[in-house]
């Protein structure tokens, strides 16, 4: 569970401070799309090698390859420290990326490994419960660390060196025998795409969905007036709140998760377009938890559904491809809401249109489920 935090670590950090970086660099061309991939970039590696890296854990380990990587996030985590270049931070920034797609598919893996059926589900919705409570945690410490200047909370990223002997001493090794068996049986045939490739393009729109508040939320307050790193970090805060409450209401209910998936892709829309209309702070925090709350659903969600879908010989790559899915919007997130915000003049605008697909989304999906999930229900009646 701690493991599964040290990506969102990387993604909610820095997103109070992104706006002193970006006066920084003022002067450095490109800054206006560089400074927020300081925050995406390590998505967007982990969205490329995270396929790779289920190949890579049946053939290394999980456990072995999980204590590794956490050296190495430390590392790479901390570089921005010493560097002065923003294009150096950037590529320092890549190769965290590469660590926490070792890390994320590491931890989900295990708990695939580990557990099974409901109880499986429910430590699936825990990993999102702690990662969500840490992020709150992370914007309160981001916001009070950026204070003293934008650098300051990279030292955060040292955790992976006390996380990394944790690790080695508590965690067991998954079992293997029926389970090797079960994988060797299964190279006869070959991976399932198709019951993910469907999740997998809906996780790329639903994790811009989940990480356009966290990344802009500092944008669209300094856009209102609000400068102090210390509110903008606190506001933050509180909507990542929102999202803990979703997913603890998540792990009470029972039934088939992504048939909840219309209504919360509503909820979602409904907080982006109270956000894009926001004339002040207390209306943007409103609509941000509202959004949130629906983001708590909406993770946990996803990644029951795909995981619901898997074997244990697919567990790996397919763990992978989904976290890559995932991953590939996190990055995608800033990207499109620029280009949104070239063409409707204001961030406000870009948010408020990305509420409307959002429920564009919601509708569309309604005829989707009920032809999926149909004929499974009529079986088990």
């Amino acid at each position: 569970m701690t493991g599964s935090c040290l990506p969102i670590l990387g993604a909610v950090l820095l997103a109070p401070v992104l706006p002193k970086m970006q006066a920084h660099f003022a002067t450095v061309p490109g800054a206006k799309a560089l400074v927020p991939m300081v925050l995406t970039v390590p998505a967007l590696a982990f969205a490329l090698l995270a396929p790779f890296a289920g190949v890579i854990i049946d053939r290394l380990g999980r456990k072995r390859l999980l204590i590794v990587a956490a050296v190495l996030y430390a590392l790479f985590g901390t570089a921005p420290l010493w560097l002065d270049s923003l294009g150096a931070i950037v590529a320092s920034r890549a190769l965290l990326g590469v660590t926490e797609a070792a890390i994320m598919t590491c931890c989900t893996t295990l708990i695939g490994d580990y557990y099974t059926g409901r109880v499986r589900d429910r430590y699936l919705a825990l990993q999102t419960l702690c990662a969500s409570a840490s992020a709150t945690a992370f914007f309160v410490l981001g916001g009070a660390l950026g204070s003293s200047g934008w650098r300051t909370p990279f030292w955060l990223y040292a955790v992976g060196l006390l996380l990394a002997p944790a690790m080695a001493a508590c965690l067991p090794q998954p079992r293997q025998g029926a389970a090797t068996e079960k994988a060797a049986a299964a190279e006869a045939r070959p991976f399932p795409v198709r019951r993910l490739a469907g999740i997998c393009v809906l996780s790329v729109f639903g994790a811009i969905v989940f990480y356009t508040v966290p990344v802009e939320t500092a944008y669209l307050l300094d856009d209102l007036g609000v400068k102090s790193s210390g509110i903008i970090g606190m506001a933050t805060a509180i909507a990542s709140a929102a999202t803990v409450t979703g997913c603890l209401t998540f792990a009470r209910l029972t039934g088939r998760p992504e048939r909840r998936l219309p209504a919360i892709f509503a909820l979602c829309g409904a907080g982006f377009v109270i956000m894009g209309l926001a004339p002040n702070t207390p209306v943007l925090v409103v609509g941000a938890v509202l959004n949130c709350i629906g983001t708590g659903f909406l993770l946990p969600s996803l990644l029951t559904w795909a995981m619901s879908k898997l074997d244990y010989a697919d567990r790996g790559r397919g763990t992978g491809l989904w976290t890559a899915s995932f991953f590939s919007g996190q990055f995608l997130c800033p990207l499109a809401l620029i280009a949104v915000e070239s063409a409707t003049g204001s961030l406000a605008g870009a948010v408020g249109l990305l509420g409307l697909a959002s429920t564009l989304v919601a509708a569309g999906l309604l005829p989707v489920l009920r032809r999926t999930t149909a004929p499974q229900e009529t079986v088990q009646a």
